[in-house]
């Protein structure tokens, strides 16, 4: 029953920590190390990629606080909600569908229960812009610090709207 109830937990556990079938995930560009922990890794600041899953040529690169520690080290540490954003055209951009007004476009857990880093992309119709924000959420209570950036589109090429 133990043996029964431990693989029950380990495959929960497993499905939480991989995500929906075809959810977007960051690449690791790098990072850097910002205080020294003697037991456990270092705190630090992660520098990641995410491309747009419907905008062909379009990357946001994000940095943020990952705590570091025992805790951190074994996942249940809650990361700091400072994150900033950098959106940069890195091809030809194309549309793969219409896109909504607001949508949030990636999102990343930040501690074991309830707290996700979110990347809500905004079309500036007016100026034929993306616009992309990046905020942290709890169940509770959310943080105001937040970060945008805009990815400006050539006039010739409409942003498709549904």
């Amino acid at each position: 029953m133990k043996l029964l109830s431990l693989s029950i937990a380990t495959l929960c556990w497993l499905i939480w920590s991989i995500g929906p079938i075809g959810a977007v995930h960051a690449e690791t560009i790098g990072s850097v190390d910002t205080a020294f922990i003697l037991f456990g890794p270092d705190h630090k600041i992660v520098l990641e990629a995410y491309d747009d899953p419907k905008v062909n040529g379009v990357t946001c690169y994000v940095s943020r606080a990952k705590t570091g520690g025992i805790k951190g080290g074994l996942g249940l540490a809650e990361d700091k909600a400072e994150a900033s954003i950098a959106c940069r055209q890195v091809g030809p951009i194309s549309f793969i569908k219409p896109l909504k007004q607001q949508e949030e476009v990636f999102s990343q857990s930040m501690s074991i229960l309830f707290k996700k880093l979110r990347i809500v992309r905004m079309v500036d119709q007016k100026r034929n812009a993306l616009v992309y924000l990046t905020y942290s959420d709890r169940l509770i209570d959310g943080s105001p610090q937040n970060s945008v950036t805009a990815v400006p589109v050539d006039r010739t090429i409409p942003i498709p709207l549904q």
